[in-house]
């Protein structure tokens, strides 16, 4: 058995040159060099574009969403062309990146898909607007709200997901906990953030900023 696993690594090691004919050595993990192929980390990825790509985009788009749902009136539909961005070019889920302040009006940890509810300050709208915080992240808003990510880009419907979920890691550990949100109930937060739009009555904003005031 440990000759068969020998023979195959040496297989997987080496690359033939057919214009040369002679076959060259190649170590194991290094074969991106020689074809141009690399293994995908989405965590590595995201990682590696989260401050010079994702939030410089977030910080660029974001519309302040006391203003945004003023305009939008009750239909959340009826800004896509202005502010909005759909998961297949034309087609499919609507994102929007907004920011606020507001107060906290609940903190809900019970279930593992946790979220603050917040009262937004100079709007007295019908909409119940709520802050995800985790530790399970519903949707892939950020990433589907994002420009220069391309589903095209990716090889396969595992690697676009993975994108989705590092982001959401990231969210976690970064923003949500640094905040402390179990301690957040009736203080005043500044959010920044995107949530896919699914019906008119309530919006779920992923963050990328949250702090108190």
């Amino acid at each position: 058995m440990k000759r068969r696993i020998l023979a195959l690594g040496l297989v997987l090691a080496m690359t033939v040159s057919l214009s040369t004919g002679c076959m060259k050595i190649i170590k194991i993990g290094e074969e991106g060099k020689y074809t141009g192929v690399t293994e995908f980390n989405a965590g590595d990825d995201v990682k590696s574009v989260w401050d010079s790509n994702i939030m410089t985009e977030m910080d660029e788009k974001a519309v302040e969403l006391s203003d945004f749902l003023t305009e939008a009136g009750g239909d959340l539909n009826s800004l896509a062309e202005k502010y909005g961005k759909y998961s297949m070019g034309s087609s499919g889920e609507l994102s929007y990146v907004v920011k606020g302040t507001g107060t906290v009006e609940e903190v809900n940890q019970e279930s593992r898909a946790g979220y603050m509810t917040v009262t937004l300050d100079g709007y007295d709208g019908p909409e119940v607007i709520q802050i995800q915080i985790g530790s399970v992240y519903k949707g892939s808003s950020i990433r589907d709200s994002l420009d220069f990510i391309d589903f095209n880009d990716y090889t396969n419907q595992q690697e676009w997901a993975a994108i989705s979920q590092s982001i959401n890691s990231i969210v976690d550990e970064e923003v949500v906990q640094a905040a402390d949100p179990a301690g957040l109930n009736g203080k005043t937060v500044t959010f920044e953030g995107a949530f896919t739009v699914s019906g008119n009555e309530s919006i779920l904003i992923t963050p990328v900023r949250l702090e108190t005031n």
